[in-house]
């Protein structure tokens, strides 16, 4: 079994699996023309002192930031640490 694992003060982020998008008409809208999803699974984290976030947790990271890639069937997007923005988490409502 393979592992990735991310260098360099880099998170590897599980993006969610994009669905295929028509138009009312029909039309296929290709992956490059619809709007960028910036939020994902922490899949990884490299060697980084003291992190905030972790393995499992959800974040957002800055609009077209790192690189997406595939590995091992799954997509992903290597993300520097300096560009998530921040974790989301589920709270109680008041």
């Amino acid at each position: 079994m393979k592992e990735l694992q991310p260098i360099n003060q880099h998170v590897l982020v599980e993006l969610k699996e994009q669905k295929e998008e028509k138009t009312a008409s029909g039309i296929i809208i290709p992956d490059s023309a619809k709007e960028q999803d910036n939020t994902g699974v922490v899949a990884a984290i490299s060697q980084i002192e003291n992190p905030e976030i972790a393995e499992g947790e959800t974040v957002m990271f800055k609009e077209r930031a790192g690189e997406e890639l595939e590995f091992e069937g799954k997509n992903y997007r290597m993300v520097p640490y300096a560009d998530i923005l921040g974790k989301i988490i589920e709270t109680e409502s008041i």
